[in-house]
């Protein structure tokens, strides 16, 4: 399947695109270039890496597909939290807890990455600070208390904790029981933002190209990134196009799965309703397995995701089940217009922890060697992507400590071969829907 046909449609209606002007093109490639590093996708993860590294003096050429920003990293639900998809026991038990430790700051400093670079390179992308993860009844409310617990006690990061009483201060909505507050964490536009980073990487002298699909790449000593019209002979290359990567990198797809993801954004709330709906503007989870997440918008709106598949199928009458799920959240609500709804897809690997590495090592190929990979985000990649260019950066430039913390972890891949993994992933989240709802 092709995906950026199918993401084509998926983003007319975007909230993110109908409110951002891009004031910056960038050319096909339609020559030969050469370079120290040859960057494969213009996404978070991409830019980041092209930031980094031409910040240590490296030359470096990125490649789009479409524009830059024009997937999962413009059009995600714009939370930017701490930690990782899965849970740092997943990390623990591969790595032991102090590595696991580690993990878990750098996740935090993933955070303070988005502030740096707004900061350093004038990036306005409505930053708001504050995360609220919330659970729906009293048995998820002690399950997620003992999880704060742990984080305190174990990690040194504690949470606020809002029972009952606390939650109006924070949030008003009938459907939530308790929850946690960060304040360390928070949200933005996530395509100001993607934009911003362009524009910096591009004053920093790294060369974008834009509608220029990589079709192949000849591995060796000295690499060659093909284009329809051009070529890049590269030292090194940063494979950093996730779901949208295709064929390119046959081991890698195997460990990834693509999953659409929805999101709804109303017309401007009358003023002061914001206010009546989450005080504290926090960006909000709740904690099922297949979970709800909104927060408010610069200008008012109510940015309401929650829809999954996990077929790649876009789901039938999404707006309307899109409305179902807010008015269950915020009831008050009931007429209000829905102005945008849009969707695209994310990375998600089995265990749900982030997959980089270097091809050369999961092949054993020396003709691999100098190819390095950033995916697997599942879903939780607004802030880890900048972490991820970072640490991508700091081992091609000779320090892979902290890359490699991460390139330990083992992935596997989805069961059931190219055709029957998808049905088998659509079974399974079947049965973690049926045991949310009970």
């Amino acid at each position: 399947m092709n995906l950026l046909s199918t993401d084509r449609e998926l983003t007319r209606n975007s909230f993110y695109a109908a409110s951002v002007r891009r004031e910056q093109a960038f050319p096909p490639l339609r020559d030969e270039v050469s370079c120290d590093v040859a960057i494969v996708g213009g996404g978070l993860a991409g830019l980041s890496a092209a930031i980094e590294l031409s910040e240590r003096g490296f030359k470096v050429v990125l490649l789009e597909a479409r524009e830059v920003g024009w997937g999962a990293s413009g059009r995600n639900g714009g939370q930017a939290i701490h930690g990782l998809a899965c849970e740092q026991s997943t990390i623990e038990a591969q790595l032991g807890l102090e590595a696991s430790r580690a993990v878990w700051g750098m996740t935090l400093e993933a955070l303070d990455i988005i502030k740096q670079r707004c900061q350093q390179h004038q990036i306005d992308c409505d930053w708001q600070d504050g995360y609220l993860g919330l659970a729906i009844n009293a048995r998820k409310a002690t399950a997620l208390q003992d999880w704060a617990e742990q984080m305190a006690s174990r990690y040194d990061y504690p949470l606020r904790w809002l029972g009952p009483a606390d939650l109006p201060a924070y949030i008003k909505s009938p459907r939530f029981h308790s929850g946690v507050y960060d304040p360390r964490s928070g949200h933005l536009h996530p395509l100001k933002y993607s934009l911003g980073l362009a524009r910096a990487a591009a004053g920093l002298g790294v060369q974008m190209f834009e509608q220029s699909a990589v079709t192949r790449i000849e591995r060796g000593a000295s690499n060659t990134v093909h284009t329809d019209h051009g070529r890049v002979k590269a030292r090194q290359v940063l494979l950093a196009g996730n779901v949208y990567l295709q064929d390119l990198a046959p081991a890698l797809a195997e460990r990834i799965m693509p999953v659409g993801t929805y999101i709804v954004c109303t017309e401007p709330l009358a003023p002061g309703v914001m206010q009546q709906l989450i005080p504290s503007r926090a960006a909000v989870c709740d904690t099922n397995f297949v979970l709800d997440y909104f927060r408010p918008t610069a200008d008012d709106r109510l940015l309401y995701g929650g829809r999954v598949s996990y077929s790649t199928v876009t789901p039938p009458n999404l707006a309307q089940s899109m409305r179902d799920r807010m008015r269950k959240s915020f009831p008050q609500l009931e007429d209000v217009t829905l102005e945008y709804s849009w969707g695209g897809f994310v990375d998600i690997t089995m265990n749900r922890a982030p997959d980089f590495g270097r091809l050369d090592q999961r092949s054993g190929r020396s003709e691999d060697a100098g190819i390095y990979y950033l995916q697997g985000f599942s879903g939780h990649g607004l802030a880890l992507t900048g972490l991820a260019g970072r640490l991508v950066a700091e081992a091609i430039a000779g320090d892979a400590g902290r890359f490699d913390t991460f390139a330990r972890l083992a992935h596997h891949r989805f069961p059931g071969g190219r055709w029957l993994r998808t049905p088998a992933l659509v079974l399974g989240m079947a049965y973690y829907r049926l045991r949310d709802m009970l």
